[in-house]
C-alpha cells in the first residue's frame, strides 16, 4: 500500500524526475527537480500559493514515483522524453506532432546521393533544413536532379559497377550513369559541391551558368534544349524567390513568439537557416488560464526540440523564461555547439520578434472556433466516450478486428486512437496462427493474448533493466479496450485480460440490422447512446479504421500469395469451380455440408469432383493456418 506520507519521508535530497499517478496508474504529471526531496513535499504542503489547477491535480494523485538523475540537465532530457511519451494531463502540452522535411546528401559514400529525409541521423551525411513543405523539398530534389545529374538509385558504387544496364535516368539525361563508370568520382563530386552550394543559398552561380548554356544552345540553333535551359532558370528563380533574406549575419536561427487565451495557446515559430527565411509554423499549446507566458514558452521549448533533429545556433524569444540557462546548456549538447536564447529589445530582430508575435495572435483570433470544433471532435468525443462508461482520464483506445473470406487464412488487426486522432505508428497485424477455422471469438481472444502477453514481457525487461519507463506501441496499455461486437467479443477480451491478471476497461459496440453502431455493450449492459453527438462519430471512425486496417492486410497477404482458399488444395477443383460453389453456397460451412448430389448439380461441377469435395471435408483436411 502507498501512504504518500511516508513516502515523502524517503525522498532523496537529488537531482531528478518525478511522475504522479493517479487512482488508475496514469500518469497525470511530469516534473523534474534539482531536489527531490523539497520540490515533490512542496505539493502536499498547506500553501495559498498553490493555482487552483495544482490543487485539482494534487486531489488526484495517488502516488508518484521518482527516477534518480546525475544531474539537472540529465533530469530535464528525461523530462522531456517522458511528456512527449505520456502526455500527462496536468502537463502544459504542444498538441501538435509534427516531423519536418530535410534534404540528406550522402558525402559518407563514394558517389553521392541527395535524397528526402525526415530524420537527421548519425552517419555522416550532410542535412539541410529542416523546411516546413515537403512539397518544396520535392521540388528542390527534382531540380537540383536535372541541374547536376545526381544518381537516384541506392546501388553500391564503386562495388556494384557495370552489373546491370543504366537505369531509365540515364535515358532521359537526368544522371551520368556512375553504376557504368561513364563519370568519375571526381567529376561526380564537382557534381555534388555544386548541388550543396545550391541548397546553400547560392542561386546566382546557378543561374549564370544555366544563362549561358541557354545563349550558347540557341547560338547552335538548338532550341528546345535551349527551352529545357530556360525553364530550369525560372525553377531555380522561384525556389530562391522564396528564400527572403531576413538577416544579414546568415546565421540559424528560431524566432519564437506567443498569443495565448484562457484555453488555447499560439506559438509562432520563424525558422531562419543561413539568414533566409526558410518557413513559418504554428503550433496549437494546451494550457489553462494560470499558466504564465514563461512557463508556456519553457515547456514549448522543451517539448519541440525534444522532438526535432535540428537545433539552431539561435533562440530568440519576447521575454525572459524560467530555466533558461540549463536549457541553453541542454540545447548546445543536442546541437553540439553553443546555443543561445535571447530576448532582444531593439532593432530588427525585436521587430522579428515582435511579428511572430502578431501572426501568433492572428492565428489565434482566426483560428479560435476551428480550435474549439477540433478539440470537440478529438479530445470533447474521448471525454463524451468516458462519460457514458463512467471511466475517468480515457486518452488511448485500442480496437481490434478480425478479417477472413471463407477459407482464406484469418488476420487480426489492431488499431490506436490517442485523445481523439489515430495513432498510425502504433498499429499492429496479426496474422491468426492458433486458431483454425473462422472463428473471430477465438481469433480475438489469441489476437488480445499476443498483445498484451508481449507487452508485459517488455515491461518485465525495462523494469530489470532499470530503465525509464518510455512505452513502446505494445509496453504502453490502453485505456480502453473497443469491441467491434456485443457480449461474445467482449467476454472473449476478459478472459484473456482475467488469465494475464490486467485491469483494463472492455467495451463492446452494439450494432442495428444495417451494421452500425447503436450502443455500447459494458459491465454486462447495454448503454444507450446519442446517434448526433461527437462520441458516436468518434466510434464510428474507429469501428470504420478497424475494418480498413484489418482488411487491407487481408487483402495484401491475397495478394502476394501468401494464403489461399481450402478449395485451391482439393483435386478437380480448379478456379472456375470454386468461384461456381462461392457463387451458390453462402461460407466454406454450407459447402462442407452439402450432399454429393447437390454439390454435383452445381454448374461446372461433376460428379467426380463432387466426390473429391465431399471426401476432402469427411476427412476433417482443412486449411493448414500455422
Amino acid at each position: 500500500m502507498f501512504i504518500i506520507e511516508e513516502e515523502l519521508k524517503k525522498l532523496p535530497d537529488k537531482p531528478g524526475v518525478y511522475i504522479m499517478h493517479d487512482s488508475r496508474d496514469s500518469i497525470i504529471y511530469v516534473g523534474k527537480a534539482v531536489s527531490l526531496k523539497n520540490r515533490v513535499r512542496q505539493y502536499f504542503q498547506n500553501s495559498r500559493n498553490k493555482t487552483a489547477k495544482i490543487e485539482q491535480m494534487v486531489s488526484q494523485i495517488h502516488h508518484f514515483e521518482y527516477i534518480i538523475t546525475d544531474s539537472e540537465l540529465e533530469a530535464l532530457v528525461l523530462e522531456c522524453n517522458l511528456i512527449k511519451e505520456h502526455s500527462p494531463k496536468y502537463n502544459t502540452m504542444l498538441k501538435d506532432d509534427k516531423s519536418y522535411p530535410y534534404i540528406k546528401v550522402t558525402i559518407q559514400e563514394d558517389f553521392p546521393r541527395i535524397l528526402f529525409s525526415r530524420k537527421i541521423k548519425k552517419d555522416k551525411s550532410k542535412y539541410f533544413g529542416p523546411y516546413t513543405s515537403a512539397g518544396a523539398v520535392k521540388s528542390s530534389l527534382d531540380l537540383l536532379h536535372k541541374l547536376y545529374k545526381i544518381r537516384v538509385c541506392s546501388r553500391n558504387l564503386p562495388k556494384d559497377i557495370g552489373k546491370d544496364r543504366p537505369c531509365l535516368y540515364y535515358h532521359i539525361n537526368q544522371c551520368d550513369a556512375p553504376c557504368q563508370g561513364r563519370i568519375s568520382r571526381e567529376e561526380y563530386g564537382k557534381s555534388i559541391q555544386k548541388a550543396m552550394a545550391f541548397l546553400n543559398g547560392n542561386y546566382s552561380d546557378v543561374i549564370k551558368e544555366l544563362q549561358k548554356k541557354m545563349e550558347d544552345a540557341s547560338e547552335r540553333m538548338e532550341f528546345e534544349e535551349a527551352i529545357e535551359y530556360r525553364e530550369l532558370i525560372a525553377s531555380v528563380k522561384q525556389i530562391a524567390e522564396k528564400q527572403k533574406i531576413t538577416d544579414n549575419h546568415g546565421e540559424d536561427k528560431d524566432i519564437i513568439a506567443l498569443a495565448k487565451d484562457e484555453k488555447d495557446g499560439i506559438v509562432q515559430v520563424f525558422f531562419i537557416r543561413d539568414g533566409r527565411l526558410l518557413g513559418r509554423e504554428h503550433f496549437y499549446m494546451r494550457i489553462s488560464s494560470e499558466d504564465s507566458r514563461k512557463a508556456i514558452i519553457t515547456s514549448f521549448i522543451k517539448q519541440f526540440y525534444s522532438g526535432t533533429p535540428f537545433i539552431p545556433k539561435e533562440l530568440m524569444i519576447q521575454e525572459e523564461i524560467e530555466e533558461r540557462e540549463i536549457l541553453e546548456h541542454w540545447l548546445s549538447d543536442k546541437r553540439g555547439q553553443k546555443v543561445r536564447i535571447r530576448i532582444p529589445v531593439k532593432g530588427s530582430k525585436e521587430k522579428l520578434v515582435e511579428l511572430a508575435a502578431k501572426n501568433a495572435q492572428l492565428i489565434l483570433n482566426q483560428d479560435r472556433e476551428k480550435l474549439k470544433r477540433e478539440e470537440s471532435r478529438t479530445i470533447g468525443a474521448m471525454e463524451e466516450i468516458a462519460e457514458w462508461l463512467e471511466l475517468k482520464n480515457v486518452k488511448r483506445i485500442e480496437a481490434f478486428d478480425i478479417s477472413n473470406i471463407n477459407g482464406f487464412q484469418s488476420v487480426g488487426s489492431m488499431i490506436v486512437f490517442e485523445r481523439g486522432k489515430p495513432k498510425r505508428s502504433d498499429y499492429r497485424k496479426f496474422k491468426i496462427k492458433w486458431i483454425k477455422g473462422a472463428d473471430d471469438y477465438a481469433s480475438l481472444a489469441e489476437v488480445l493474448e499476443r498483445r498484451f502477453s508481449h507487452g508485459l514481457k517488455e515491461r518485465r525487461e525495462l523494469e530489470e533493466k532499470s530503465e525509464s519507463k518510455e512505452y513502446g506501441s505494445f509496453t504502453k496499455f490502453p485505456d480502453l479496450i473497443m469491441m467491434d461486437g456485443g457480449k461474445g467479443q467482449v467476454n472473449a477480451a476478459k478472459g484473456v485480460l482475467n488469465h494475464l491478471q490486467l485491469s483494463i476497461p472492455v467495451c463492446g459496440m452494439v450494432k442495428d440490422d444495417n451494421h452500425r453502431t447503436r450502443g455500447l455493450y459494458f459491465e454486462n449492459r447495454e448503454i444507450e447512446i446519442d446517434t448526433r453527438s461527437q462520441g458516436f462519430h468518434l466510434l464510428t471512425r474507429i469501428q470504420d479504421e478497424a475494418h480498413r486496417f484489418a482488411i487491407t492486410y487481408h487483402r495484401s497477404l491475397r495478394t502476394k500469395g501468401q494464403i489461399h482458399s481450402v478449395l485451391d488444395e482439393i483435386e478437380g477443383i480448379g478456379p472456375a469451380r470454386r468461384k461456381a460453389l462461392m457463387k451458390y453456397y453462402q461460407d466454406l460451412e454450407e459447402i462442407k455440408k452439402a450432399s454429393v448430389e447437390d454439390l454435383a448439380k452445381i454448374p461446372s461441377m461433376n460428379r467426380k469432383s463432387a466426390e473429391a469435395l465431399s471426401a476432402h471435408f469427411l476427412r476433417g483436411v482443412t486449411d493448414d493456418y500455422n
